[in-house]
């Protein structure tokens, strides 16, 4: 339960600034967010991360839903067990679900965080949620799953060590 309130959550904080940034930006213009370091910038993107697959709208829909009811499922069916493993899916999916949302309703995704300091593709609070917990994702089940998650194969040795 903790989990889907910490997805909603992230899922309100992510259309919340694409609220304002639309009500309060012109499009393609900047707004001084992090002096130096990031703007914010308005932008539409019809596509995935740097505009890949921008004329593919409706594709990343499909994917966007199927990973969120992926995700959703292997957090309901406990993947993950550790809360670790398990903030990393809720994390993946409030940034699946954020963008879904978009490009349900607008047809395009609104990015806002232009990092100034290097060339990069503007982005939003969900791709943050994607990336962030993409990299715990996989630096979890790397480094984490075998010392953090119990195991079947583990319960069974350890029932016939004790016979």
């Amino acid at each position: 339960m903790i989990y889907a309130i910490i997805a909603a959550a992230l899922v309100a904080v992510d259309q919340l600034v694409k609220y304002l940034v639309m009500t309060n930006i012109p499009p393609g213009e900047h707004v001084p967010f992090i002096p130096y370091i990031v703007e914010l910038t308005y932008v539409t993107n019809t596509g995935a991360a740097f505009s890949i697959f921008s004329e593919h709208t409706w594709m990343l829909a499909i994917v966007s839903l199927v990973m969120s009811v992926v995700l959703a499922l292997a957090l309901w069916k406990g993947l993950f067990k550790h809360p670790l493993g398990r903030l990393a899916l809720t994390l993946l999916l409030a940034g699946a679900v954020g963008n879904l949302i978009d490009r349900a309703f607008r047809g395009f995704v609104v990015d806002m965080f232009n990092v100034l300091f290097m060339r990069f593709a503007v982005f939003n609070v969900a791709d943050i949620c994607v990336v962030v917990g993409g990299i715990a994702a996989g630096l979890y089940y790397l480094f984490l799953w075998d010392k953090l998650e119990p195991h079947e194969e583990r319960a069974n040795d350890d029932a016939e060590a004790d016979r």
